[in-house]
């Protein structure tokens, strides 16, 4: 897949990167991306949800009457659940909503997203980025410029490594956001219209892998 080298105003330098079919034209599997955002979802989840049961609410444990002979049910003590007050019958306790999923399957995931994305012309590759202090509206510019910060889509900045200046001049924009290569994960992908790599973030893709 031939992508062009764009500037920061927005036009083509003349370069470009070919970026691997193993990686971005592959058949997405759908069902697997599914899975990959169901269980970034689910982690985000605290699981701190809690209710008290009769044996934890406040209240006397006394029999409230004798069990037969007055014509009523019988109640047992005040932190009974059908009395205000009471205990709760099989509330939620807390738990833990991690759901397992084998490497090879996440990162299917992740290639599947990749490659929807390719098939989107959603892949901008943008020249390094060097900006001596954060400036919002300078940053801002830039992505007039690409034509991507529009009508509230959302832009996803991929950099090589964790810049500072990128980070706080990019932070304030609505629908933008910014993340390492080696962060990037399937949900981040799905719920951004456009992904934008720096040149150096894209060339780690047609790097040989090291021997060991």
């Amino acid at each position: 897949m031939q992508v062009d080298i764009l500037n920061i105003e927005g036009k083509k330098t003349g370069r470009s990167i070919e970026l691997p079919e193993e990686i971005f034209g592959v058949e997405p599997n759908n069902h697997v991306v599914y899975l990959a955002v169901k269980q970034y979802l689910a982690a985000q989840r605290q699981g701190t949800h809690k209710v008290k049961t009769r044996a934890e609410v406040k209240g006397a444990s006394r029999k409230l009457h004798k069990q037969k002979g007055t014509g009523g049910a019988r109640k047992g003590n005040i932190r009974n659940p059908l009395y205000k007050g009471g205990g709760t019958i099989f509330g939620p306790k807390p738990h833990r909503y991690d759901i397992k999923l084998n490497r090879k399957v996440k990162d299917l995931a992740k290639i599947s997203a990749l490659s929807i994305k390719a098939k989107e012309n959603s892949i901008i590759i943008l020249e390094d980025i060097n900006l001596a202090t954060p400036k919002t509206k300078q940053f801002s510019g830039i992505l007039d410029a690409l034509k991507v910060n529009v009508g509230g889509r959302k832009t996803l900045v991929v950099l090589p490594e964790y810049n500072d200046n990128v980070y706080l001049s990019l932070r304030n924009i609505p629908s933008v956001d910014s993340v390492m290569l080696s962060d990037i994960n399937t949900y981040d992908i799905m719920n951004s219209n456009y992904l934008v790599f720096t040149e150096s973030a894209a060339k780690i893709f047609t790097e040989e892998p090291v021997e060991a």
